[in-house]
């Protein structure tokens, strides 16, 4: 029971690694709070995590559901010890395709949500808190059609950076977890079908070092020891957790 009594909030933790995370936490005894966009997916996380979860309807892209999540959750639960700022969209344009509609939202949801998710919860935040935010290994790498949803995930990175720096004077430890290509729900919401996504991994697993692709439970065993004393010595840091695709 690494954080019995600690108070997590995981935004995007109703679906994916949000939700894995939010289910090792659980486990460990923590005190949930999620921020989902979706009422579906966010009733269906309460069911699996348990009725003491608070579930918050939001956007991370909206500065007013910011406060409102961290409102609810100081009346709930009270200081915030875990804050994993991993709620984000992707989508992939090509470059001579991408629209200044298609940047904004994907910089705002990405980029700017991140950066205001943990702004608004410094109020929140005890003074040895753990804030993790998720960035990906598409940051440090080319891959076409991503030029702005890579942009803003090392956006993410140097938000790390900065945050654990200003930080570190009430003793905030920022960190980042940079996943891999990682089975997650979202190849189903962007239309594709279960065969297809099957036929995917197949193909694009040739290009990971280990031969396969992430589980979500995978990424959240990383995000588990970043908000445990285990990583008390460790600040500034991405650790990617991509079957090796971009170390080896």
């Amino acid at each position: 029971m690494r954080l019995e009594g600690r108070i997590a909030v995981i935004t995007g933790g109703n679906s994916g690694i949000g939700l894995a995370i939010a289910r090792a936490f659980r486990l460990e005894g923590a005190k949930i709070a999620i921020l989902g966009r979706d009422p579906d997916t966010l009733a269906a996380a309460v069911d699996e995590l348990g009725s003491g979860t608070l579930a918050v309807r939001g956007d991370i892209s909206v500065p007013e559901d910011l406060d409102r999540l961290f409102s609810e959750v100081d009346s709930a639960f009270g200081q915030i010890d875990i804050l994993v700022a991993n709620a984000a969209i992707y989508s992939s344009v090509p470059l001579e395709q991408t629209t200044p509609e298609f940047f904004d939202a994907m910089n705002d949801a990405n980029f700017r949500g991140t950066f205001f998710t943990v702004q608004r919860s410094l109020p929140y935040l005890a003074d040895d808190a753990s804030v993790i935010l998720v960035t990906s290994t598409a940051n440090t790498a080319g891959i076409p059609g991503l030029s702005v949803y890579a942009a803003t995930k090392a956006a993410v990175r140097s938000l790390a950076r900065s945050f654990a720096a200003e930080l570190q004077p009430r003793g905030i430890r920022v960190n980042a977890i940079s996943p891999g290509m990682t089975d997650t729900p979202i190849f189903e919401r962007l239309g594709m079908s279960r065969p297809e996504v099957d036929a995917m991994q197949e193909s694009m697993s040739e290009q990971i070092p280990m031969g396969r692709f992430g589980r979500p439970d995978e990424i959240a065993a990383v995000a588990l020891f970043l908000a445990s004393d285990a990583s008390s010595y460790v600040t500034g840091v991405e650790l990617p957790v991509s079957g090796g695709l971009g170390q080896l």
